[in-house]
């Protein structure tokens, strides 16, 4: 019965990784459902049991129109990918830096839009979603506004100094 559900499982992902344009193979999951298609690496070098991964993701270009922001898809990709490939997921950590126009991306008034959803999905995942706090004050975007969870900095800038101490690397995707 659970290879049956496995399978289901499987092949509901895919469905999903094929809807958002990612070729046979692909597959949103294990972590993120709907979001951050990712494939196995056959013959990959195995990741090292005890590896620890913090990775922090910058994001200053707001999504179009009615789809999901990218880089918000990045991080889910990274949480997913990792864990498909045997890492559990309390060894991994992400965060995502939003500055610029990318604030609408994460603000309540998006709560109907794709980003309200992979948002709450990524915070549940351990990833951070930390706002610009001057971008958000040249935008007239208080923290009140932002969706529930969804942190306020200072500036982006020390955001990234903050997570760069704390043994965060930044992703250059």
């Amino acid at each position: 019965m659970r290879a049956i559900f496995l399978a289901a499982v499987a092949a509901m992902t895919a469905e999903t990784a094929a809807a958002q344009g990612y070729p046979e193979g692909f597959a949103t999951g294990p972590l993120i459902e709907g979001q951050g298609p990712n494939a196995e690496v056959p013959g990959m070098t195995p990741l090292p049991k005890r590896a620890r991964l913090k990775v922090a993701f910058d994001v200053g270009k707001g999504a179009k129109e009615g789809e999901a922001n990218p880089t918000l898809v990045s991080a889910a990709r990274f949480m997913n990918m990792h864990a498909r490939a045997g890492m559990a997921p309390e060894r991994l950590a992400a965060a995502v830096v939003v500055h610029g126009g990318a604030v609408a991306d994460v603000v309540r008034e998006a709560a109907g839009g794709p980003n309200a959803p992979l948002i709450d999905a990524l915070m549940k995942n351990n990833v951070r979603v930390i706002v610009c706090g001057q971008s958000a004050a040249a935008l007239g975007v208080g923290v009140e506004d932002l969706s529930p969870g969804v942190e306020m900095a200072l500036s982006a800038m020390t955001a990234h100094a903050l997570l760069q101490q704390d043994g965060y690397t930044l992703n250059p995707f």
